[in-house]
């Protein structure tokens, strides 16, 4: 298990959100919404280490040396919650992973580092039950959105119709593939609609684990 203190209670979400962000860094001062984005995704990567005894990597998805230049450049303040010489040099993706990956690699505005973590988290949060925004641990759908907008900006453009984002990366998986995600004439005459373009609003994971949490004292 790599996070530090594993003996310790996993660290509530929320507060260490507002503990990543305490440190700023020359990265973070130029792009904060960057930032934000990871210093929520480290909240809820580190908390789900914490709770199924597993590492920061498996969690998101990147390799030791990725998240040591990760917390160093953006959120030194995570350096207290990750112990990096548990962490794996390498951080293996299944087929269905190393799919999705290239899918979003092909499509990344550009070949930063930023960006390629991006694509490696992106991608194994997607495995993840929920809503992708809040797996990612963002605070809403819009979060999400711009991401993927300053990110992946061609992929982007094309989900014009506001299909969930998972949705409509399968489906852009299969469109690849020569596939058909389904039968459907179109979405307009679809019986399921509401399953792929259904509203996305709900309680961010950090305040709904924040919230749990509470409950449980």
């Amino acid at each position: 298990m790599s996070p530090s203190s594993a003996a310790q209670p996993a660290p509530e979400p929320a507060s260490l959100y507002r503990s990543l962000l305490s440190a700023p860094t020359p990265c973070s001062t130029a792009a904060p919404f960057t930032a934000h984005v990871f210093a929520c995704i480290l909240s809820i990567g580190v908390f789900d280490a914490y709770q199924h005894e597993t590492s920061v990597s498996a969690a998101i998805g990147l390799n030791r040396a990725q998240i040591e230049a990760l917390t160093r450049n953006w959120l030194p303040a995570a350096s207290a919650h990750i112990d990096l010489r548990a962490e794996p040099e390498t951080a293996p993706f299944d087929d269905e992973e190393e799919q999705l990956q290239g899918l979003l690699t092909s499509h990344q505005a550009d070949a930063a580092p930023e960006s390629v973590w991006l694509t490696a988290i992106v991608t194994r949060r997607s495995m993840l039950d929920n809503h992708l925004w809040q797996d990612l641990g963002l605070f809403d759908r819009g979060d999400l959105n711009r991401l993927m907008s300053e990110r992946y900006p061609v992929l982007a453009a094309r989900n014009a119709s506001n299909m969930k984002w998972k949705k409509f990366l399968y489906r852009s998986l299969c469109e690849m593939e020569g596939f058909t995600l389904c039968t459907a004439p179109s979405c307009q005459e679809c019986s399921d609609f509401d399953n792929c373009f259904g509203d996305e609003s709900g309680e961010s994971s950090l305040a709904r684990i924040r919230r749990d949490l509470s409950r449980a004292v």
